[in-house]
């Protein structure tokens, strides 16, 4: 059974595929794929790029092209959810498209034909990244923080629950107060916010394909976003996503 490690950016998986053993680069619908091994076991990497789109092209790729078993989402995401804060690590319990709204037609985030609004992850799947971020947790501490300068309020935490997507980065507090208060509205209490995810739980739901996805939160979706992202990603989201993957694979 092979698993695919799904990313938006490089960075994210820089670490993962010069741990791959007997790497393979194919390339296939315009994107790069990794196919190797990781602890012995089969894997594919595989960078979807920024947006809902370019992330269900590159599932529905990993599924139709190289028949992968699971896929799991590992990258970073906007923290909007009481007591989620940066460096605290976000476990997709479901997912919403935040910018889904087919009104009147059907209920605003609704998804059309589905008869629903959330998507649920794969609960095993999910309780094994839950129990690899610990673990990644417990090791790393404030370490990975700390180098960014300054002190961290506190030891990075594990939040597990519902993640928003959308294509609209989410950069003010404004927009992400909006946002947030209005899905709570709905009795969808949002812990972070991305641009990925809910469109790969989609694909992963029409295929029943598991699906699981973890993220490190950056930034608190505010006006502060886009400051020192990408070193945050190098520095902060990288090295959990080598840890967490590598605890996760070891658990198959």
């Amino acid at each position: 059974m092979t698993t695919a490690i799904l990313s938006a950016l490089p960075e994210e998986q820089a670490g993962l595929v010069h741990a791959l053993a007997h790497p393979q680069r194919i390339t296939h619908a315009g994107r790069a794929f990794w196919r190797g091994e990781l602890h012995g076991r089969s894997v594919v990497l595989a960078l979807s790029g920024i947006g809902k789109v370019a992330a269900a092209t590159t599932a529905t790729a990993l599924i139709e092209r190289f028949g992968v078993a699971r896929i799991v989402f590992t990258g970073v995401a906007g923290g909007v959810g009481d007591g989620v804060q940066v460096g605290d690590v976000v476990v997709a319990h479901d997912y919403l498209q935040h910018d889904m709204d087919a009104s009147p037609l059907f209920p605003r985030w609704e998804l059309p034909g589905y008869g629903r609004t959330r998507l649920a992850c794969d609960a095993q799947v999910t309780d094994l990244l839950s129990r690899a971020v610990d673990s990644c947790l417990l090791d790393l501490g404030t370490g990975a923080l700390a180098a960014l300068g300054g002190a961290p309020a506190g030891a990075p935490r594990r939040h597990t629950g519902l993640v928003a997507s959308g294509d609209w980065f989410v950069s003010t507090a404004t927009g992400a107060r909006a946002l947030r208060e209005a899905l709570r509205a709905a009795d969808h209490v949002v812990l972070a916010v991305e641009m990925e995810g809910a469109a790969v739980a989609q694909v992963c739901a029409d295929y029943g394909i598991p699906f699981g996805a973890v993220r490190t939160v950056s930034d608190r979706a505010d006006d502060a976003a886009h400051v020192d992202f990408t070193r945050f990603v190098e520095t902060v989201a990288a090295r959990y996503a080598d840890h967490i993957v590598d605890r996760f694979m070891r658990m198959l």
